[in-house]
C-alpha cells in the first residue's frame, strides 16, 4: 500500500483526494494537514512540521503559504511529493527545482490526464500541420474565476508554438481594425460565465478544413483523480521534477 498524506484535507479538494484514495485499493491515506480541524476520519494535523508519521508521498491542495514546511518534511522523510496548489512565486518555483535535487516532486499546470494528452496531441499536430494552419484557443471557466487566459491555455499555447521554435506570438482577443491575421500569430481567447468547470479548445484552421482538438472538465473531480495517478507514479522514483507527461509517456 502507498502511504498517502494530504495536505489541505478539509478543503473540498482535499476531501475529494481523500475520497479517491480510501476507494484505491493501492493508496491509503495515514494523515493530513490542514489549518481547519474537522473531523475527517484521519489523524490531523495543522502544520507539516508536526507530522510524525512517514508518508511515501504527500499530495498537496493546500496552499503555496505552506511549501517551506512541506519541503522539509518530504527531505527529512524522503517522501515523495506532489504539489496541487496555485499561486507559486518566481522564487517558490525556483525552490521547488532546487529541492528536485534531493526529492521527487511532482508538479503540472494542470493535473487532469485528458488535458496533458490533449497537450501532447497539439503539440504534435502543430508540428505535422505547420504553417499552413492558424492556431487559435479558446478556453471557457467560471464567472469566479479571475485570471485570464487560464494557465492550461497557456500550456496549450506553448505545446503548440514548440512546433515553431517558440517564434509565435500570442495574441489575446482581438477587437477594432485590427487588420488581416498574421502567420506568427497564436490566438488566445477567455470566456467566462456561469459555472462551467472548465473548457479547453484549439482549433486549426487550414485552407477549407478545421482541425479542432478539446476538452471538458464537467467536475473538480478529474484533477483530483489526477493527483493520485501522479501520487502512484511518483511513489518510489528517484529525486527530481516530474508532470504529467512522464505518466503519459510511462503508460
Amino acid at each position: 500500500m502507498i502511504k498517502v498524506i494530504i495536505g489541505g484535507i478539509c478543503g473540498h479538494m482535499g476531501k475529494t483526494v481523500l475520497e479517491l484514495v480510501r476507494t484505491d485499493p493501492e493508496t491509503e491515506c495515514i494523515a493530513g494537514v490542514d489549518l481547519k480541524q474537522e473531523d475527517c476520519g484521519v489523524l490531523l494535523y495543522q502544520s507539516f512540521a508536526k507530522v510524525q508519521e512517514k508518508a511515501d508521498v504527500v499530495i498537496d491542495f493546500s496552499s503555496a503559504a505552506n511549501l517551506e514546511n512541506l519541503l522539509a518534511y518530504a527531505k527529512r522523510t524522503g517522501a515523495a511529493v506532489v504539489l496541487a496548489a496555485t499561486g507559486y512565486t518566481p522564487e517558490q518555483i525556483q525552490t521547488i527545482r532546487h529541492s528536485a535535487d534531493e526529492i521527487a516532486i511532482f508538479r503540472t499546470a494542470n493535473l487532469s490526464v485528458g488535458i496533458n494528452l490533449l497537450q501532447k496531441l497539439v503539440r504534435e499536430a502543430a508540428a505535422f500541420l505547420g504553417e499552413s494552419f492558424d492556431i487559435e484557443i479558446i478556453e471557457r471557466h467560471h464567472n469566479l474565476k479571475k485570471d485570464a487566459p487560464s494557465g492550461t491555455a497557456y500550456m496549450l499555447a506553448q505545446s503548440a508554438n514548440q512546433a515553431f521554435g517558440g517564434e509565435k506570438r500570442y495574441c489575446y482577443g482581438r477587437e477594432g481594425m485590427v487588420g488581416a491575421r498574421e502567420r506568427a500569430e497564436i490566438g488566445i481567447h477567455a470566456v467566462r460565465g456561469g459555472t462551467i468547470v472548465g473548457e479547453h479548445e484549439v482549433m486549426f484552421a487550414g485552407d477549407d478544413e478545421i482541425i479542432t482538438l478539446a476538452h471538458s472538465a464537467r467536475s473538480k473531480r478529474v484533477f483530483a483523480a489526477g493527483a493520485v495517478t501522479a501520487a502512484k507514479f511518483i511513489c518510489g522514483k528517484p529525486a527530481g521534477q516530474y508532470d504529467m507527461q512522464d505518466v503519459l509517456a510511462n503508460k
